[in-house]
């Protein structure tokens, strides 16, 4: 397995493009301080290095009709490594499953789901309460979403990671 060493540059284009995924190749490169097409070989090499997972749009859900959102805690009545493959298989076939966390404590998930109104996200509890081995379910309806960042912080001009490396994955 290669080793990768991620410098200053790198977390600062980790940084802008988690910030704008649709900046352009010409602005990234302004912003790192080095010329375009470098700063491709090494957007190339991060993507390659699994450090770019991917980009997407930030989708507004009120507009599409998404009005609530709510997460659930669910606990599963065994620990089994297939019954919780299944679990999570089942509710990754739901598209209203937006993020599914296997979690330590008291309960053995955290789903983030979305629904259209009220009655909905009542047929989606229900749905999930009915699931195979799922044995506890608490729901959490959101008011407000005082902060939603995606990704991680990223420090470019203090960055601890610059000397480390890292496994390619």
């Amino acid at each position: 397995m290669r080793r990768v060493k991620l410098d200053r540059i790198d977390l600062r284009i980790l940084r802008d493009l988690q910030e704008n995924g649709r900046m352009t190749n010409v602005e990234l490169a302004k912003r790192a301080g080095i010329s375009a097409p470098p700063c491709l070989r090494r957007v190339r090499a991060l993507e390659e290095g699994g450090f770019i997972r991917g980009y997407h749009a930030d989708v507004a859900t009120e507009p599409l009709g998404y009005e609530v959102m709510f997460l659930a805690l669910v606990g599963l009545d065994s620990q089994n490594e297939s019954v919780l493959r299944t679990f999570e298989q089942e509710v990754d076939s739901w598209p209203e499953v937006r993020e599914c966390h296997m979690m330590r404590g008291p309960h053995d998930f955290a789903l983030k789901l979305v629904a259209r109104n009220t009655a909905h996200e009542n047929e989606l509890t229900q749905k999930l309460t009915a699931a195979p081995h799922v044995s506890t379910v608490l729901t959490l309806q959101v008011i407000r979403s005082a902060v939603d960042r995606p990704g991680v912080p990223i420090d470019a001009e203090n960055a601890p990671l610059a000397a480390e490396e890292f496994d390619e994955v």
